[in-house]
């Protein structure tokens, strides 16, 4: 916003406090002027008493009626109220997260740990460095009949009659906007709430080894260095063993993780409309491929489309989209995304919007840019099509996770051997000791999802590997073949071919239920869906 009138020169800039407003009263030179400070030098904000006192006053009253108890809050109520009852007589810290920076004073906007998330049902940007603290209490006395009292501390924001409002530009309500209170807050999720500031006591209060009387702690760690420091100094203090703490930790995670395996109806909600949401996004960008076809970045103009209307209806992306065209197809997370879009090829497209509840859909589509497959590109598809409906057909309740994904490889692998591409026989190459075929396909067909596109990744294996299919579970199926174009183990009529279909899988007493049908999945399908919204060969 700077322009050459109001840029001082180097001589005449005056020096600003970083959490204040600067000053128009001593001109300073560069060196007198403290590091710490010297981004503020574009602001100039004033700092006269007239200043600071006119912007303190004739400001309209913040309404007083409380919000609506939210729909999640009940929900999220239950999932603390499990996770208490793993953790008796133990102080539990799961911290939102700080702020990250993107460059030098610019913040990413704000996204919750999904630990944190998940427990409290903020979604959205709510709350930077927000920290739950689950305080223990007598065995069944706590929230809900837990073991826990839960409180959110949080910073709420300065009023309108302190400097902060309008010189904080990392938290003033003139530079970010408004954010609840913690009264609001307190109505919207039924959960106490207290001030950020009183955080350190609430944490190290009667602190200390459990075998001389100490309360333990667990911390979600690596999510908030502050929280993390505080809570480790408090071991160090009291003489705990932090290496065994480390542990007592890990456990907390996983707990927090394997919560997630399990999606109530609200978490089940959540994703139909973020899967509705993705859907919308790929009729987007089918729109906008003959833009793409005629621009040098192509794959910058899908990605633009599908990102524009995963920011309309949803909080932003679940994940950095694919938008991959020929031979970039077959790298398998290829997201620089700055490559042409030929009509002759084919555009893998791996996207998801994720919701303002944080929840996101993971859904992939190879399109025939033409939108007609070619003999060979069909011939591909359709056995990565007949792969996942393997991988459907074998999703039963009962059923390891696992075999979701050794039923579609295996209808792979014999597609590969009828082509001549295996170099052992079939039987071989499905053996343990063999996996030649996994040279086309080496992901796996399957992952849980919900908060996190890779959700729950931190629970145990035998609950999520080997775990056992159970209602209410959400995972994607997502077989693919790559043939790169360096490729010379296949015929060259195959090469620069990349092929993934990936759906988003709910899991009911009564079966799997393709939550993405609605995006078409069979080849005349497609390409009746594509006819129907353009025709990028003018016909």
């Amino acid at each position: 916003m700077s322009t050459a009138e109001n840029t001082p020169s180097a001589d005449t800039r005056k020096l600003e406090d970083p959490t204040g407003p600067g000053t128009d009263a001593t001109p300073v030179t560069p060196e007198e002027q403290p590091l710490s400070s010297r981004n503020e030098n574009r602001s100039q904000r004033p700092d006269s008493a007239a200043f600071k006192a006119f912007m303190s006053s004739d400001w309209a009253a913040k309404g007083t009626e409380l919000p609506a108890e939210a729909e999640v809050a009940p929900y999220a109520a239950q999932r603390r109220l499990k996770v208490s009852r793993q953790f008796p007589g133990e102080r539990l810290v799961i911290p939102a997260g700080p702020l990250k920076i993107r460059s030098n004073d610019t913040d990413y906007r704000f996204r919750p740990h999904s630990g944190f998330a998940h427990l409290t049902g903020l979604g959205l940007d709510h709350e930077p460095d927000a920290v739950l603290v689950m305080e223990p209490t007598a065995e069944g006395k706590g929230d809900d009949g837990g073991n826990h009292h839960a409180t959110l501390y949080f910073r709420e924001l300065a009023g309108r009659d302190s400097a902060e409002f309008y010189a904080n530009a990392r938290y003033g309500e003139f530079w970010i906007g408004s954010r609840l209170s913690r009264a609001e807050v307190r109505a919207l999720l039924s959960l106490e709430t207290a001030d950020l500031a009183d955080l350190e006591a609430a944490i190290t209060k009667d602190a200390g080894a459990v075998e001389i009387g100490g309360l333990r702690i667990r911390l979600l760690r690596e999510v908030d260095l502050n929280s993390d420091a505080l809570v480790d100094t408090s071991r160090i203090n009291t003489g705990v063993d932090l290496e065994a703490s480390d542990e007592l930790d890990a456990k907390l995670a996983e707990a927090l993780s394997e919560l997630r395996l399990i999606k109530d109806e609200w978490e089940i909600e959540q994703m139909r409309k973020a899967v509705e949401a993705t859907v919308n996004g790929f009729h987007e960008v089918v729109k906008e491929l003959p833009r793409a076809i005629s621009h040098p970045r192509g794959e910058r103009v899908v990605e633009g489309a599908f990102f524009a209307r995963a920011r309309e209806e949803g909080n932003d992306l679940g994940y950095d989209t694919i938008a991959a065209s020929g031979n970039n197809a077959t790298i398998l997370h290829w997201i620089r995304n700055n490559g042409q879009v030929d009509a002759d090829d084919l555009l893998l497209l791996d996207a998801g919007v994720e919701a303002d509840s944080l929840y996101t859909a993971d859904i992939t589509r190879t399109l025939p840019v033409s939108g007609k497959y070619s003999e060979i590109q069909r011939k591909v598809y359709q056995a990565v099509l007949d792969a996942a409906d393997a991988g459907f057909a074998a999703a039963k309740v009962g059923v390891k996770f696992r075999e979701v994904h050794a039923a579609a490889v295996a209808v792979l692998a014999e597609r590969l051997d009828e082509w001549g591409f295996l170099p052992v026989p079939l039987e071989e190459a499905l053996s343990p000791e063999g996996q030649h075929h996994r040279r086309w396909m080496p992901h796996g067909t399957s992952h849980h999802l919900g908060m996190d596109v890779h959700d729950c990744a931190q629970a145990k294996r035998e609950l999520y590997l080997d775990g056992i299919l159970t209602e209410g579970m959400v995972f994607t199926i997502e077989p693919g073949l790559y043939f790169k174009d360096e490729d010379l183990a296949v015929p060259e009529e195959y090469r620069g071919i990349g092929v993934r279909i990936e759906d988003d899988i709910l899991m009911t007493s009564d079966g799997p239920v393709n939550l993405s049908s609605a995006l078409p999945r069979n080849p005349k399908d497609v390409e009746a869906w594509m006819a129907g919204i353009f025709s990028p060969t003018g016909e």
